[in-house]
Order: structure tokens, then sequence, then C-alpha cells
């Protein structure tokens, strides 16, 4: 899943995108308002962690535009703020939660894998597919006690695939939100993963649709 990470402090967001790869997110970063505003316009992030106090444009009016857009994108806001009234605002300009600093990383890994499963129908942190149990705090694929192991990207890719069972995800939307900003995209490359996964979990799970992408089929 993809993540637009949005803090000026260079230390803090580099601390921070080093935990959020870590825990199986692809992480853009944006250290200004109009960064960040361009970015969550042009790409159609998973989640995004907003700071407040960003320079050239504050995250407040970051996220307005963005809900003024219809960008629906879940935003956690952080910020060293601690007045209830700025609180309130974030709130009102269509916050989706909210973590002062200072904080502890695993606080704001739960509230994003919260949010996470709000979005997707209170989507498990442990999906069971046919035999197999992809355990998304611990990035493993199970089959019974035997560990699969997935690359990063493999990871990112079937956890998209598991939450949206039954709906046609072409290439570049696959590409899109696997992938960072940084990263040699390759629409073509995903077929490649597509078939080291097919490999480990079945062939039948993931059905090629031609011209359109694919369908994951996880009922059994």
């Amino acid at each position: 899943m993809r993540l637009l990470l949005v803090e000026d402090d260079a230390q803090l967001s580099k601390r921070l995108k080093a935990s959020l790869k870590q825990a199986g997110f692809a992480v853009d970063v944006a250290e200004n308002g109009l960064d960040a505003e361009h970015a969550g316009m042009e790409i159609d992030y998973d989640i995004v962690v907003l700071d407040l106090g960003l320079p050239q444009k504050s995250g407040i009016e970051v996220l307005q535009q963005w809900r003024n857009k219809n960008r629906k994108m879940p935003v956690i806001i952080l910020t060293a703020r601690d007045a209830w009234y700025e609180r309130v605002d974030g709130f009102k300009a269509g916050a989706d939660d909210y973590l002062g600093k200072p904080f502890h990383v695993e606080e704001l890994l739960a509230r994003i894998r919260a949010l996470i499963r709000r979005q997707h129908e209170d989507a498990p942190n442990k999906f069971h597919l046919r035999g197999y149990v992809l355990d998304e705090e611990k990035q493993q694929l199970l089959n019974d006690e035997t560990v699969i192991e997935l690359t990063g990207i493999e990871f990112r890719l079937l956890r998209y695939f598991l939450l949206h069972p039954g709906k046609i995800l072409s290439k570049t939307r696959l590409t899109e939100h696997v992938y960072e900003n940084d990263a040699d995209k390759d629409s073509n490359v995903i077929e490649v993963y597509v078939n080291h996964l097919r490999k480990k979990i079945g062939k039948d799970i993931i059905e090629t649709r031609r011209g359109q992408g694919y369908i994951f089929r996880s009922d059994d």
C-alpha cells in the first residue's frame, strides 16, 4: 500500500520513512505544503500522515484543498500542537485521526492499520486464504507452520489484492499502489510479480483479464 508522509523535520521524516517501509508500506515524502498538496491531488494514496506546521502552506490548508477537490484518502494529522481547538480544526478540515508529538511509532502504525481496516470494511490484521495466512504485522505468509518468503513488493501486492477481492485491478493501478515515487516503475514488471505469487499461492487465485488487468479470487 502506498503512503504519503508530509513532514518538514528532515530527521523525523527519515526515521518515520524507514519505520513505515519496514512495516510494509511504499512511502513518498513531501517536506512542504505545496508539494504535499500536489502529490495528494495527483496520486491515489491509500493513506496520508500529515504534519500541520509546514512551510509554504499549512497542513490544514492542504487538507482543506484535498477535501474540496473530493480527495477522500484517510489522513492522520501529526503535530506538536496540543491545543484542543487545533485538533477540532483538523477534524473539521477532514482529518480522520490525530496523533500528537512526541509519539511512539508503534502507535502511529496501529492507527494507520485501524484506518485501513475502516476503509476496507474492517479488514483483519491476518488474512486467511485457502489454507494460507498473511500476517500484516509480521509481513509473513504462512501455510500451516511453514513461512513462505515474500519480497517487499510481493507482500504489498498480495495485501492489495486481498483488500480488493473480486475487483478488476489494472497493471497501472497496481503499480501506483505498490511502488514509491522514486522507484523505477514499469507496469510490465507487475506481471512478473503476479507470476511469482501464483507459484506460491496457486495459479487459479489470480485471474488475468486480457486488456484489463487481474482479478483476485480469494473465495474457497
